[in-house]
């Protein structure tokens, strides 16, 4: 039996800034973009990965959320504690000087870290933690 990612997903309050920020900034491919019942989702992944999809979602995507669940997941999302997600690269600084040249919000340059990789970490536009580690020689 093997088992796969498929899918993962990512608030976010500004679907436009995000576009911009995973497909301008990261290179991402936009795969997908749907409306339904007011809500958007835009799915974006790396071409080098042909089968595995972030999915930006709003906050709070569940049609059947309360109003008051809606803000307060928004609320997180502002503060930046939600979860991220971490990337593989094969070049950890190239990818840091980019990404902090575009204005993403630097979290952690680059470092070696003792578990046997580089790695630096940002926030995307919507406060997102996004940590991209190269693997150590």
């Amino acid at each position: 039996m093997d088992i796969k990612l498929k899918n993962c997903f990512l608030a976010v309050d500004d679907h436009d800034k995000a576009i911009a920020f995973y497909r301008d900034v990261l290179g991402m491919e936009v795969r997908n973009d749907v409306g339904f019942e007011g809500m958007r989702w835009v799915t974006v992944g790396s071409p080098l990965q042909p089968d595995v999809d972030v999915v930006l979602e709003p906050p709070g995507a569940d049609p059947d959320i309360s109003p008051a669940d809606r803000e307060a997941m928004a609320r997180l999302l502002a503060k930046g504690v939600l979860r991220g997600v971490n990337f593989t690269t094969d070049d950890c600084d190239a990818l840091f000087a980019r990404v902090r040249e575009a204005g993403a919000d630097v979290i952690q340059e680059p470092m070696d870290q003792p578990y046997g990789v580089r790695d630096c970490a940002f926030r995307d536009p919507a406060g997102n933690m996004l940590r991209f580690m190269e693997p150590n020689s």
